[in-house]
């Protein structure tokens, strides 16, 4: 028997008070969880935090060491509530001070004297880290064990992604394939649950959805697998539960 594809996990850990409060609408959560899918990283969970030194150290202790990786997003910019990069170093029970490495990544887009207080802030990297490139304003984000400190603006956001993404471990990919139902959910439900059963490595989940073009609502049977042929035989099963059903109603 071959050995199940190897896992490699993730979790989000989202920063800020704008966020819980509402003024801030998040747009990196589903773009990170459509780049880990496609690099084959399982993402698993996604918290959002306030801007407050012990959630922010809490949740970091608990996911890192849970998953493979945690990305976080939000609070390293230059004002007194970005206090993501303090909150990992103590996470970590490392140092933090500001990074000549930083620095000089700064000093592409600006001048030394134009390096106030606030744009130091940015270079404060703590002990042990390396440096995730930032090629849309220059201040770094870091990379300290198995966490990815990242910023808050998606643009940004995601141009750190792609620096970093080579640098992970990743897994086999995730392969779905979607069957359209015809049918109410009660209908098929007992005998979607038999099919998972027979196929605990894959998840089977029903999605209703509202059909744009007229027809009201449609419900949508996912099967996702990581083995091509498993996910091919267990879609079979659906397939053929959904016209057996059809059949016998008359559909």
């Amino acid at each position: 028997m071959s050995e199940p594809p190897k896992s490699i996990t993730a979790a989000i850990l989202v920063i800020g008070d704008e966020i819980l409060s509402g003024r801030t609408k998040d747009a990196n959560i589903g773009y990170i969880a459509d780049y880990m899918t496609n690099i084959g990283v399982d993402l698993k969970e996604v918290r959002i935090v306030p801007d407050e030194e012990a959630e922010i150290v809490a949740a970091l202790n608990a996911l890192r060491h849970r998953y493979t990786y945690v990305f976080t997003t939000g609070g390293i910019g230059p004002t007194h509530d970005d206090i993501t990069a303090d909150s990992v170093a103590k996470a970590f029970g490392v140092p933090i001070d500001v990074d000549e490495r930083a620095v000089e990544l700064l000093l592409t887009r600006l001048k030394r004297e134009d390096l106030n207080e606030a744009r130091l802030r940015m270079c404060r990297i703590p002990q042990g880290a390396d440096l995730i490139v930032n090629q849309i304003s220059a201040a770094p984000g870091f990379k300290l064990g198995n966490v990815m400190v990242m910023a808050g603006v998606p643009r940004i956001m995601q141009a750190m992604l792609d620096a970093v993404a080579p640098t992970l471990e990743t897994g086999a990919k995730m392969l779905s394939q979607t069957v359209e139902a015809g049918l109410p959910e009660g209908a098929y439900a007992a005998g979607l649950g038999d099919i998972q059963k027979r196929y605990p490595q894959t998840s089977i989940g029903s999605y209703p959805h509202f059909n744009t073009s007229g027809g009201g609502f449609n419900n949508q049977i996912v099967v996702r697998c990581k083995d091509a042929d498993m996910l091919a035989d267990a879609v079979a099963e659906v397939v053929a539960l959904i016209e057996k059903l059809k059949a016998e109603r008359g559909v």
